[in-house]
């Protein structure tokens, strides 16, 4: 039996985190490639640090003498990117930043297992769903994301001009009966344009959005509030700290409540099955838990370079199961083609949906009319519960 009584604590970043900014741009020109074509494949990484960006990776197009061409736009991209998160400040400003462009055509090594519908690396990855939210996704990740996403919003409609796109939250959440009920400890850091603004005049201009967001009930007179804990937070962005690609990967995901597996996500084509079948281990952990055959659901599934199915399915209901894990895997196998191709085609990933994923969260989100969030479709409830 697991434990019911407990706390447990994660955390969010903004779209302006120095690694979100990376993130971003890694998955901007991710779908640049793929608005160009739906087979272009893209590794791309991003350093950002004091009004400079660089990207590098692989890229290829089936045509690569068509690269040096688009190689012209990646300037662009990454501007449009920055002067959108919101950065004007004197060290990091969209409009004088210095681009380094060092992307390269893929490995000819690397695209021949690709080539034939194999998995790009070997690798283990990781899915997971609990029936504690709608969403299916652990509470205290859920109401970080939240919390950043709606600073963002009032901070970009002008409503709190005196908010920098910088920031990050962090929930306590207690837990009784295994199910969240009370926040305990509230952090959270925000940039400031004011220098003559408090940590307790920031508390008075965010909490009401906090509260708006968060379950009623669960702030209490016993919580405890840390914002902006050290005092001025004027500097921020890759101005105060170096932003990487793929640093946030426990925050683009469970926020710690599941294991992670494989590497990060942002600027890797659906070839790489570090994202897509991460995407499809969340998929069918979330239909399993929407079809009522567990109330927590952890999936794992398992690949080798240029080999396209997967060497191992591995399910844990954590005691909850409405029937045997065994079963759950055998249906999942028998219910979704699991091949790196098989996976891009069933949720569509060769669209260019991926850089507004970037930033709070890639999971949890609303499925979309053009295929963004595909993995969060619970639309294979009737056939896992005919197959079990």
């Amino acid at each position: 039996m697991s434990r019911q009584n407990y706390l447990f604590t994660s955390e969010s970043v903004s779209e302006g985190h120095p690694d979100k900014v990376c993130d971003r741009i890694s998955d901007a020109i991710l779908d640049a490639f793929l608005t160009e074509e739906a087979n272009a494949r893209v590794a791309c990484e991003t350093f950002a640090t004091t009004n400079c960006v660089v990207v590098g990776g692989e890229v290829g197009l089936t045509d690569q003498s068509r690269l040096a061409d688009f190689m012209g736009r990646i300037d662009g991209i990454v501007r449009d990117c920055v002067r959108d998160i919101g950065y004007e400040q004197d060290a990091f400003h969209w409009n004088t930043l210095q681009l380094q462009n060092l992307l390269h055509p893929q490995s000819a090594h690397i695209a021949q297992g690709v080539d034939r519908d194999g998995a790009g690396d070997q690798g283990i990855m990781f899915g997971y769903a609990v029936d504690e939210t709608p969403e299916f996704m652990p509470a205290p990740i859920l109401y970080s994301h939240a919390i950043l996403k709606r600073l963002a919003e009032v901070r970009k409609s002008g409503a709190e001009p005196t908010l920098g796109p910088d920031a990050k939250s962090q929930l306590t959440l207690r837990y009784e009966g295994g199910r969240p009920v009370a926040v305990t400890q509230l952090v959270l850091s925000t940039q400031h344009s004011d220098e003559s603004q408090t940590s307790d005049d920031i508390r008075a201009i965010v909490e009401p959005y906090i509260r708006e967001v968060l379950p009623a009930g669960w702030l209490s007179d016993e919580t405890e509030w840390h914002v902006n804990p050290t005092g001025t937070f004027v500097i921020g962005g890759p101005d105060g700290d170096a932003g990487l690609t793929g640093r946030k990967i426990i925050v683009d995901t469970y926020g710690g409540a599941a294991p992670h597996g494989g590497g990060a996500f942002s600027g890797k084509d659906p070839t790489k099955v570090d994202r897509s079948a991460a995407y499809a281990a969340r998929y069918l952990a979330k239909n399993v838990v929407a079809a009522g055959l567990a109330k927590r659901c952890t999936l794992q599934l398992s690949y080798a370079i240029g080999v396209a199915k997967p060497l191992s399915i591995y399910v844990d209901t954590h005691g909850t199961g409405e029937v045997h894990e065994s079963a759950i895997e055998k249906a999942v196998a028998q219910c979704m083609d699991l091949t790196p191709r098989g996976i891009r085609e069933h949720l569509s990933l060769t669209r260019p949906i991926y850089a507004r994923t970037a930033a709070y969260g890639h999971f949890g989100r609303a499925p979309e009319a053009d295929g963004g969030f595909s993995w969060e479709r619970t639309d294979l409830v009737d056939a896992l519960k005919k197959a079990v």
